[in-house]
């Protein structure tokens, strides 16, 4: 929607966002925004969420099941296939944040452990959202494949070495208009191959 991005940032420079305050509490060890850039290589990764964007994307969780704390951390990674795991720093001043705005109710069971439900508000602000959402959701997507892709070394390879020899056609070397264009054809000629594998 037009003007999320801007209503997100604002919660953020009013001390509303409580993913900002995370991430400028530790910006070292976080990127931007409070979100963590874990993936099964525990190394740091290019940031999937904007401001507000982890709220929805948990909200969304949340109608198909209520929930834990710890399941949704697991199935925000389960959504991203790896390539994002938010850490309990990140997640729990969310959540309380979202309790705050009467967005989610938090109910504590026995044992200890605290079940958490979209609520009636959280609902309709969902609903408000659902473009963003999508948005969000198609992004995610397109990032997944690309993880899918690189996970056979063989493919990895074959990809890092297509871009590297692009690179030095294309960016690093004086390329006449009927040289780019002939690039352009093996590429389009490639990717026709490759839908018509059976």
């Amino acid at each position: 929607m037009r003007h999320h991005h801007n209503a997100f940032d604002e919660e953020c420079q009013q001390g509303h966002d409580s993913e900002c305050h995370a991430g400028r509490r530790g910006e070292h060890h976080r990127g931007h925004h409070g979100e963590a850039h874990h993936g099964r290589g525990g190394g740091r990764r290019q940031r999937f969420f904007g401001h507000g964007e982890l709220r929805l994307v948990i909200l969304d969780i949340l109608t198909r099941n209520a929930s834990h704390g710890y399941e949704l951390i697991k199935e925000i990674e389960t959504l991203t296939q790896g390539n994002y795991t938010p850490s309990p720093g990140v997640i729990y001043p969310t959540l309380d944040l979202l309790q705050d705005q009467q967005l989610i109710i938090i109910h504590e069971e026995d044992g200890g452990r605290k079940k958490i439900a979209i609520t009636s508000q959280g609902q309709a602000w969902l609903a408000e959202n659902s473009e963003h959402l999508q948005h969000i959701q198609a992004r995610i997507k397109a990032r997944s494949v690309g993880y899918q892709l690189r996970k056979d070394p063989q493919m990895k390879r074959a990809l890092e070495n297509f871009k590297a020899v692009l690179d030095l056609k294309v960016n690093q070397s004086e390329i006449s208009a009927a040289q780019l264009k002939q690039i352009i054809g093996i590429i389009d000629r490639a990717a026709l191959d490759i839908s018509q594998l059976d």
